[in-house]
């Protein structure tokens, strides 16, 4: 069973001075196992995307281990990472023109050779990876055009069609409208896929994850369930502010209401 575990991971942007201490990442350990959604929370500059981006073979350690399933993603190729790591990133890449079911296609790109033209079996992921995210029917509008909820959709259905062992996730729910945060975070936990989440609204990270950590200075300061994780203690330490923790009263999970100061 796939199993992403981040060891003692150490990285700093060289050659970037006037960043101090923002971003980097110093001795941060995680785990994500299989089926597992887990958060990340902490911050703005707390290190949050540094550690995706090096648990993506994006952004190599300098010191430590990120392992999918035993082996080292980093003594791996980028092929090897990508037919088994989908990434969801904040920002959209340039389309170029392409259509919707173009651009979901390239998720498709890690399994096939570099001729290869797109079987029936890719187009039928193609079209359940849309059906998925809502947009079938979608698939001949230009990208370009979509709003950035859509946007957003479209690729996580580029995601869901590279067939992943692990998905990553870095502030997904960003563009979208409250119905959308749900629905898309309700889809990304029913996919019984590992997924490690970089969240930034604290309730949703209550709501849909499993386990969270919490990423501070570039270090990981507390890890657990929700229930364990989310303190009036913490948030007041972390993120400088006072808060309200109660139990959702339908779900059972935590609720945080942010304590504003007259």
């Amino acid at each position: 069973m796939t199993a992403l575990n981040l060891h003692h991971l150490a990285w700093s942007p060289l050659g970037h001075g006037h960043c101090h201490h923002q971003f980097q990442l110093r001795d941060a350990s995680l785990r994500v196992g299989a089926g597992e959604f887990v958060g990340l929370i902490g911050p703005n500059g707390s290190g949050k995307t540094s550690l995706l981006r090096c648990a993506y073979r994006f952004s190599k350690p300098a010191a430590g281990e990120v392992l999918l399933d035993h082996q080292n993603v980093w003594k791996q190729s980028s092929r090897w990472c990508a037919q088994r790591i989908a990434v969801v990133l904040q920002e959209f890449p340039d389309a170029f023109g392409l259509r919707v079911d173009e651009v979901v296609a390239m998720g498709r790109t890690p399994h096939k050779g570099l001729f290869d033209g797109d079987t029936r079996h890719d187009r039928q992921l193609i079209e359940q990876a849309l059906e998925s995210v809502g947009l079938l029917g979608f698939e001949d509008h230009a990208f370009a055009t979509l709003s950035g909820g859509e946007k957003q959709r479209v690729i996580l259905a580029r995601a869901l069609a590279q067939q992943p062992q692990l998905l990553i996730l870095d502030e997904p729910t960003n563009h979208l409208d409250p119905r959308y945060q749900l629905e898309l975070l309700g889809l990304v936990k029913r996919l019984n896929i590992g997924t490690l989440a970089s969240i930034h609204d604290l309730n949703l990270a209550a709501a849909f994850c499993d386990r969270l950590y919490v990423i501070n200075h570039g270090q990981i300061v507390a890890s657990g369930t929700p229930h364990e994780v989310l303190t009036a203690e913490l948030l007041r330490e972390v993120f400088g502010v006072e808060a309200l923790i109660d139990t959702h009263p339908l779900s059972g999970y935590p609720r945080i209401t942010w304590i504003t100061q007259p």
